[in-house]
């Protein structure tokens, strides 16, 4: 039996896309149990109803804090069966509230070779900072900023003329293998967490 997913989401929902082809044409063994988002607005909702996947969504606003947002997600998620939660593009940070209940069973993307660059305009950074490579980090969440157990990495090259965007996109293809790529190896058992590092069984 396939293992559940929950997916969390801010915007347009590319790395939720490829997440969904990787199943359709059965490279990803997992079924998706929820995308739950915090924009009503989110293009990700579409892309979800376009494959028949439930949604949620629980903005902010419409909670009193922080912890009442992070329990409605939660219950989302719980509602649905999903067996571990995935962050594709959710623009939030997590409180221990929230991770503590799912502990070593976040998976997060971000755009840049962790442990540098972490945070927001993380492409720009690199390029800023003048770096030869780039890439992408999936990780285990945890309560820092970006600094879970990394389950995998994908390089790429940053090029003299790379602006933000020249790099986002070419990492952004990266990250389109990657996060599948970790959520099998999660969904088949092979991630093994011993403090920071993280042991894929081959």
């Amino acid at each position: 039996m396939s293992k559940k997913i929950g997916v969390v989401v801010s915007g347009r929902g590319s790395n939720l896309q490829s997440i969904i082809d990787h199943i359709a044409e059965g490279k990803l063994n997992v079924e998706i149990a929820v995308v739950v988002s915090d924009h009503k607005e989110a293009f990700a909702l579409e892309r979800a109803a376009k494959a028949g996947i439930p949604t949620a969504v629980v903005e902010r606003k419409g909670c009193k804090d922080k912890a009442e947002f992070e329990d409605k997600i939660d219950a989302a998620l719980r509602e649905a069966g999903a067996e571990a939660v995935v962050l594709a593009g959710f623009m939030r940070i997590l409180t221990g509230h929230f991770i503590s209940r799912w502990e070593h069973k976040i998976i997060n993307i971000h755009p840049a070779l962790l442990p540098s660059f972490k945070g927001l305009d993380a492409q720009g950074q690199a390029v800023d900072y003048g770096v030869k490579v780039a890439g992408c980090t999936v990780h285990f969440v945890d309560e820092g900023t970006d600094t879970g157990p990394i389950i995998l990495q994908k390089v790429v090259p940053v090029l003299d003329d790379d602006t933000e965007e020249t790099l986002a996109a070419r990492i952004l293809k990266e990250e389109h293998k990657a996060l599948p790529e970790a959520i099998q190896l999660w969904a088949d058992g092979k991630l093994t967490i011993q403090g920071r590092k993280v042991y894929v069984a081959r």
